[in-house]
């Protein structure tokens, strides 16, 4: 049992810093130092990969692609359609205005059919920095990264700041890690601190690599809760315990 934010920061080999995790159900912003996970310092947003999914569909009904084609989209095709064509822009505003900007994209349905993409390539990740464009009244995951890093003790501040980490697979979109550092050095300018993110191409699957990492260590192997000990004092020892 453990914090993924904290296992995505052991993936990277951290055990201070910010994790940004964009998920499929959610996206969460976690502050750790030292290995504790900071409770003021976690905010989480309820727009993540699902929502987009079905966000992405509602675009596609309202635009010029042929009913026959979008039918053909099962969940998992929908999925993939969205993960090879959509990415998140970095002045959504200018792009959404310049159809110049918009370059399409081709996507094959399983049973043959083509769908072209547009404007509805960076418009659906775009709620994860504005989730008002789903009607949720939450700040963007960027906002709250901010949040986190001002529940952080200031003399710890400056160290979490040099290791923010983003994981999960909603962060994957291209264009993603850019358009976080942006709004970041936006959003703490008078802080006098330029941002960076790491951005590991494994990060879909950064919280399962530290788990594995954290719970392959000597350290570690004091924490187990044995087959024994669920067997003499059942599931209620998982609170004791951890």
């Amino acid at each position: 049992v453990a914090n993924t934010g904290f296992l995505s920061l052991c993936a990277h080999g951290r055990v201070t810093g910010l994790a940004v995790e964009a998920g499929a159900a959610l996206c969460h912003t976690t502050a750790v130092c030292a290995g504790q996970t900071l409770r003021k310092g976690t905010r989480c947003l309820g727009v993540a990969g699902e929502l987009l999914t079905r966000h992405l569909q509602r675009l596609l009904l309202h635009g010029p692609t042929e009913l026959a084609a979008l039918q053909a989209l099962t969940g998992r095709a929908l999925t993939r359609l969205k993960e090879q064509c959509c990415y998140v822009s970095l002045d959504y505003e200018a792009e959404l205005l310049d159809p110049g900007c918009q370059q399409p994209a081709r996507f094959q349905t399983p049973d043959g059919h083509w769908i072209t993409l547009g404007k509805e390539r960076f418009r659906c990740p775009e709620p994860l920095f504005r989730p008002e464009l789903l009607q949720h009244s939450c700040p963007g995951l960027h906002r709250l990264a901010r949040q986190s890093l001002h529940a952080v003790p200031e003399h710890a501040r400056s160290h979490v700041l040099g290791n923010i980490v983003l994981a999960g697979g909603s962060s994957m979109f291209p264009g993603f890690p850019e358009r976080m550092c942006l709004e970041l050095n936006l959003l703490l300018r008078g802080a006098g601190a330029h941002v960076e993110v790491l951005a590991n191409p494994g990060r879909a699957t950064a919280a399962w690599a530290g788990g594995a990492m954290a719970a392959s260590l000597t350290s570690f192997q004091h924490a187990w809760m044995t087959k024994g000990d669920y067997q003499e004092h059942g599931a209620e020892y998982v609170h004791s315990r951890f």
